[in-house]
């Protein structure tokens, strides 16, 4: 057991409490006095457990990022892109305006950061945004291969601009949109979807 941890201790589940205040607050937004009431660990039992608070921001995000990085490849896999991607975005919305969860997404929310001392969040940040429209791209990519979108289709900017209606849901659904509101915004942006091959 680390220095300072109680007994007891689940790594996870601080992880778990600390990705949902960092989720509301965003990384400035968030006190260390927020982080130590929701863990219930003292400044020096969080900081030997996790270091300092950009340490515990990055492995808070690592969680999150392992959780919504398999739900958009379980959806993106399958057999057809056009559903795979309607299904992620649809998933999507249903995280970003789940009940008891802070509404938005903790990618968007930790990106509003303006110091020089958040820069390696910012840049952590735009790695992963960067990553999912890459996964994005590498299944249009596929489905370009396979004959569902057409060779004329530039793949790069379909993914870029499905990821950021993505993005854009995150920060209506952290403004107050609902579920409801989003779906619709989904079917709609479906339809940007290139007709036949």
């Amino acid at each position: 057991m680390a220095k300072g941890r109680p007994r007891g201790f689940d790594a996870d589940e601080m992880l778990d409490r600390v990705v949902n205040v960092f989720w509301q607050h965003g990384y400035e937004g968030a006190s260390m006095a927020t982080l130590m009431a929701a863990t219930g660990l003292n400044k020096p039992s969080l900081y030997a457990a996790f270091g300092s608070k950009e340490e515990l921001f990055l492995a808070a995000f690592e969680r999150y990022w392992q959780r919504q990085g398999e739900l958009t490849r379980k959806h993106l896999d399958e057999p057809d892109a056009r559903t795979g991607v309607e299904r992620m975005l649809l998933a999507l919305v249903d995280i970003q305006t789940q009940p008891g969860l802070p509404h938005g997404c903790l990618a968007v929310h930790g990106g509003l950061v303006g110091s020089a001392a958040s820069a390696a969040i910012r840049d952590e940040l735009r790695l992963r945004q960067a990553a999912l429209q890459t996964m994005v791209q590498n299944r249009l990519t596929r489905a370009q291969a396979e004959g569902e979108l057409a060779a004329s289709v530039d793949v790069a900017d379909l993914a870029r601009y499905f990821t950021i209606v993505g993005q854009g849901a995150a920060v209506q659904a952290a403004g107050g949109a609902s579920r409801e509101e989003l779906h619709r915004v989904v079917a709609v942006a479906m339809r940007a979807w290139p007709a036949g091959n």
